[in-house]
């Protein structure tokens, strides 16, 4: 099997290349990457200890493919994006739609012109923030609470306003469709919610939970953003293990999972408020974090995502097996192992 990964060195991009490695040492494995984001550059050692070539590319030139079509590529993982719901409204839209969009069409060229299949790195942002956040909520003592839910799954309606990112990834998954259709490429598309683990250089719009422990491991200030500024807002955390284990399930049943749509996240059992995270990250590095408020809501937040991973475990058998307590202390592990290198840089702010 021969599978080219873009967004290669990125957080998940570059897991994902080391766990099929390991998991299929006989796999032939590239990672591509622009090395854009700050500390991707930190995973090409990674990459290379494992076997994995690194290609330095950009997918948003049709060129940087042209080496590639002679791999005779089975699948393209495609992993690339600009991941912020933030992106977009600090003016620079086209950035975000050149990225996500204009980088997949090439993406899709290319499968088309080598006949590979491809494996979509959704977003549960494909949901309209209006439609979530419109639905019956309760306020407990350190979260928000769906009052008739647990989950979002793939029936929820997607007509409204997503955030560009949302947007650009809605319009990839049906590019892919038509791609799919014309021209026979098999596809999984995932709509993923917030994924975490080591090597994650979170930031304040994407990678919360990491840059959560970051912030107490090094007694950084963070603040609690909306919804009343009380950091009750809630997300499910699936470890980036489980993502992985997930997308080999996919490559190796392609031929019965073509054209599957699925949510997949850490789910109810797995879900976090900003508040209960405090909680933890206290109680692993026996630090606080100075922590201010801003009841301001973000444009295109929402109070709570939870994904229902109903569907994918009927079709797959996959379920995240690894808890959010084993997650956030394997973010602290990495941390502690990697103090040094993350004191000195500021990557993760």
């Amino acid at each position: 099997m021969n599978i080219l990964i873009t967004g290669g060195a990125g957080f998940v991009g570059s897991s994902i290349a080391i766990f099929l490695k390991e998991q299929h040492p006989n796999w032939n494995i590239v990672a591509l990457d622009n090395l854009k984001r700050r500390g991707s550059e930190l995973n090409v050692p990674r990459l290379k200890e494992h076997n994995i070539k690194f290609l330095h590319g950009d997918i948003r030139n049709k060129e940087d493919f042209y080496y590639l079509k002679k791999k005779n590529i089975d699948f393209l993982i495609e992993c690339s994006a600009e991941p912020s719901p933030l992106g977009g409204y600090d003016g620079n839209s086209f950035y975000i739609v050149n990225t996500n969009l204009i980088g997949l069409l090439n993406c899709l060229e290319f499968c088309k012109e080598v006949n590979c299949n491809i494996i979509f790195m959704s977003t549960s942002r494909v949901y309209p923030y209006e439609n979530i956040n419109s639905l019956p909520y309760n306020e407990s003592l350190t979260r928000f609470e769906w009052k008739d839910i647990s989950g979002i799954n793939e029936t929820f309606p997607v007509t409204g306003a997503k955030t560009l990112y949302g947007a650009t990834k809605f319009a990839g998954e049906a590019f892919i469709e038509e791609y799919s259709e014309m021209f026979g490429i098999k596809y999984v598309i995932n709509r993923f919610g917030v994924i975490g683990g080591a090597w994650q250089f979170g930031k304040v719009d994407q990678g919360v939970f990491s840059l959560w422990m970051l912030s107490h491991f090094f007694k950084k200030e963070i603040t609690y953003i909306g919804f009343g500024g009380k950091g009750k807002q809630v997300r499910d955390l699936l470890n980036v293990k489980d993502a992985c284990s997930l997308i080999d399930i996919e490559i190796v049943n392609i031929d019965n999972l073509n054209g599957e749509i699925f949510n997949a996240g850490g789910g109810i059992e797995n879900s976090l408020s900003l508040l209960e995270t405090t909680l933890y990250c206290e109680k692993i590095t026996g630090n606080r974090a100075v922590i201010s408020s801003d009841s301001n809501n973000r444009q295109g937040d929402v109070r709570i995502y939870i994904s229902d991973n109903k569907r994918v475990f009927e079709r797959t058998g996959w379920y995240p097996e690894i808890s959010k307590e084993e997650t956030l202390n394997e973010i602290f592990l990495w941390i502690k192992d990697n103090e040094h290198l993350l004191k000195k840089s500021i990557m993760w702010r």
